[in-house]
């Protein structure tokens, strides 16, 4: 197994818990928050989805498919086109209010993208150094980590506000 082959996996079990997350349930279920300021399902899943894709297109040097695949236009929200949801208010967070079947779709073409991406590059493109404004710089093989960690621990939120609805 090469490195981008243990990346891949990783943002395989981020794809696979996502679609677990929304599975089944209802457009209401999704918006639920346990409390006034908390994250949704939906809010999570789709910031997964927008910050993985996002971020992977600009390593990739590519366009996001939120906006080459129409995503934005299908989801309706109004934020900049732009925005992946860091830093979201609690009001923005309330406004992520989608069905199930637009935030599995979204959330496996960026898991796409990302696997492609992940395909092409080589042991030596995961030690390029790609931001030289940490101590120590950032290589591409971090910022994936990273990017994998931060889905990881919001897919495992959204699990846990799943589980709260007893669903």
């Amino acid at each position: 197994m090469n490195p981008a082959d243990v990346l891949i996996d990783l943002f395989e079990r981020v794809l696979e818990n996502g679609l677990a997350a929304v599975d089944g349930l209802d457009e209401e279920q999704l918006a639920h928050r346990p409390t006034p300021d908390a994250n949704s399902i939906a809010w999570l899943v789709w910031h997964i989805a927008r910050g993985q894709d996002a971020q992977v297109a600009r390593l990739a040097g590519t366009d996001q498919v939120w906006v080459t695949d129409g995503w934005v236009e299908r989801f309706a929200l109004p934020i900049d086109p732009r925005d992946h949801g860091y830093g979201h208010t609690s009001e923005q967070v309330g406004q992520v209010r989608v069905g199930a079947d637009l935030l599995a779709g979204y959330l496996r073409a960026s898991h796409e993208a990302t696997v492609a991406y992940l395909r092409a590059l080589s042991a030596a493109d995961l030690d390029e150094v790609i931001d030289t404004n940490w101590d120590p710089p950032v290589t591409r093989g971090v910022r994936l980590v990273s990017i994998a960690d931060d889905d990881a621990q919001h897919v495992g939120q959204a699990a846990y506000v799943r589980g709260l609805l007893g669903a």
